[in-house]
């Protein structure tokens, strides 16, 4: 196990350039199943999900290399096997997205249920009614998931709550099917116009990626293609809100400015100041920030995969912040962590009040899950005195090298090993089995 020690009140400054999306990316490896043929996947984030995922389709008859740390080749011509078993599916939710692909393309599959972060219930019941809509007999029992459909025909289907794992999973289905289906309340995330870009990208008809309604004309098959994975929008924002809480001065580079739009009016309004260019985001804040009121929403609006970090950041904020948490009815469990450093916050069901502080108390806290793992970081930057964070294979989860790009903005971590006497870092498990990989 590792853990990181972070030397807090060190001021960020210069640039910072962002990964690919990892929810773009755990979405779309498993959709080059579809087709009978090579695809390969660049601007890849080189973290843990990517290589679980890998390893998941390996199992199915899926040849992947990784051509270099951040392209995988994906060869699904000699798929062998339809069923996905706990073992190799347990560490992540995106493998969910394996279910949609084998189906659509053959018409059966069997997938144990999905592990990731556990902040809540995150069921799968829209999923299930868009593969029946289409054709799918879906039985759940003993911990799977089969589905299995003599025809898959298009149809409209209507999402009772705006859902992206939903909206991509019927999207993967759709695009081998007969006629046309139409998804109404889709969602409207970037992840999710970057994989429909993807599957338009092999042959498939997707139309009104983006918005309310996302319609899907079935082909009869796909072919291979070469794809670069939008930035991660989470990444950036992490990043943003890094300048922000140590009061600094960060450029984030290798972005798309406008998936940043919720997350920059916040912090404008928090009074940081904020420039932007083609593809970089600059954030400087020379003060203290004030307080804010911040509900979390479906794209457009204020992404909750940011709030933890948010959370950190309006912990010493001046003034009385307020957080609604509309997605996710447990994800303030890391809020008992950042007590531990001194924040003043009282949690009543999915509403957050905070009554900002002059600076954090460094001390031991772990991550929860990846972002609230994040949180702890940001926290940690800004708290007086060494902190350490555990867990941070949760943080691994989903960022590339964090502390690395930290450490490049004048931060102070160390990523040591539980086992050893902290005096060294080591190197991570995931960059060996890269490297074995790769050669």
């Amino acid at each position: 196990m590792e853990q990181f020690l972070i030397k807090g009140k060190h001021r960020l400054e210069g640039d910072v350039s962002v990964n690919g999306a990892k929810n773009a990316a755990v979405a779309v490896i498993p959709a080059a199943i579809l087709a009978n043929d090579v695809c390969v996947i660049e601007n890849l984030p080189h973290i843990d999900d990517v290589i679980y995922l890998s390893e998941a389709m390996n199992e199915l008859g899926v040849k992947t290399d990784f051509l270099d740390p951040h392209t995988l080749r994906i060869d699904s011509r000699n798929i062998d096997n339809f069923k996905a078993v706990y073992e190799s599916v347990k560490k992540i939710r995106g493998s969910y997205y394996l279910l949609g692909a084998l189906l659509g393309r053959y018409q059966q599959a069997e997938v144990a249920f999905p592990g990731g972060c556990n902040f809540g219930s995150r069921p799968i019941d829209q999923h299930i009614k868009g593969f029946e809509a289409l054709g799918a007999e879906v039985v759940v029992e003993h911990g799977m998931i089969r589905a299995k459909a003599d025809r898959l025909v298009g149809t409209s289907i209507y999402l009772d709550v705006v859902s992206v794992g939903a909206t991509i999973n019927i999207m993967l289905v759709a695009v081998l099917a007969e006629g046309t289906t139409n998804i109404e309340n889709a969602a409207k995330e970037p992840h999710v116009v970057d994989t429909a870009n993807f599957l338009n990208s092999m042959g498939a008809n997707i139309k009104g990626a983006g918005t309310d309604v996302i319609r899907i004309t079935g082909v009869k098959e796909l072919h291979g293609s070469t794809y670069m994975i939008i930035p991660d929008q989470i990444e950036a924002g992490t990043l943003m809100i890094a300048g922000a809480i140590t009061q600094g001065d960060v450029r984030v580079c290798n972005i798309i400015p406008k998936h940043m739009e919720s997350i920059t009016a916040k912090l404008q309004e928090m009074g940081t100041e904020i420039m932007e260019g083609d593809d970089w985001i600059r954030v400087r804040a020379n003060q203290r920030l004030s307080s804010i009121q911040l509900k979390t929403l479906p794209y457009p609006g204020f992404p909750t995969d940011m709030q933890p970090q948010m959370c950190a950041l309006l912990s010493v904020a001046d003034g009385t912040s307020i957080i609604t948490e509309s997605v996710w009815e447990n994800r303030f469990q890391y809020v008992n962590e950042l007590k531990r450093m001194g924040a003043q916050i009282k949690v009543e069901g999915r509403i957050a009040v905070i009554e900002g502080i002059p600076s954090l108390s460094a001390t031991e806290v772990s991550a929860l899950d990846l972002r609230a793992g994040a949180a702890m970081v940001l926290a940690a930057l800004a708290a007086e005195g060494e902190s350490i964070v555990t867990n941070v294979q949760y943080v691994d989860r989903g960022y590339e090298s964090l502390e690395e790009k930290l450490n490049g903005l004048g931060a102070n971590i160390r990523r040591v090993s539980t086992s050893s006497d902290m005096n060294f870092t080591i190197h991570r498990p995931l960059k060996k089995t890269l490297q074995q990989k790769i050669g």
